[in-house]
């Protein structure tokens, strides 16, 4: 049995869940998500805890179980607590500024990026004399908060030598060696 799917999802307080025709609906404070339920994937709720169970021993089946467990649960957290990203520019004359939606960065090419956020996801930058320029993004949506991360991380990864670019505050980067005399 799978070691994720198998452990049971405590629905939290405010918390709505509800299966109609293999779709989950989740519904919280912060917002609603939905998530398509694979097939060979049955869903039960009872005493405000989810328990999935997979319909054979199958590769694929099992597969399934862990990830169905692992997105439901991440609707759960996401709608009642939220989550967020934290991404750090390091670099001389990098820079990050929002007016609303939109995100400037600055990055050391000719021109500066200008990328329109999702309004589900909530940007907030952060500039202060003598650190790193910081953006944070937060939303209910896991997989949204981190494929917009993702996106801006991508514009100007991290390089191994002087460690320059767009990294996740945190991050521990692989550092080289540069030329040797």
């Amino acid at each position: 049995m799978s070691r994720i799917g198998k452990n049971p999802v405590n629905i939290s307080q405010g918390v709505d869940v509800n299966i109609k025709d293999n779709v989950i609906t989740v519904k919280g404070k912060l917002g609603e998500l939905t998530q398509t339920i694979s097939e060979g994937i049955t869903v039960n709720i009872e005493d405000g805890v989810i328990i999935l169970d997979r319909a054979s021993e199958s590769k694929d089946h099992k597969a399934q179980h862990g990830l169905m467990r692992a997105l439901i649960n991440n609707m759960i957290e996401g709608v009642s607590k939220g989550w967020t990203k934290d991404l750090e520019l390091v670099g001389v004359g990098y820079r990050a500024s929002n007016q609303g939606q939109k995100l400037d960065l600055a990055l050391g090419f000719s021109h500066n990026i200008v990328l329109e956020i999702a309004p589900e996801v909530k940007v907030e930058t952060i500039s202060e004399k003598g650190k790193n320029p910081i953006i944070k993004l937060s939303s209910f949506d896991k997989q949204l908060v981190g494929q917009i991360a993702a996106k801006i991380r991508s514009f100007r990864a991290p390089e191994p030598y002087k460690g320059k670019g767009v990294k996740f505050v945190g991050e521990v980067l692989r550092r080289k060696a540069g030329k040797s005399a």
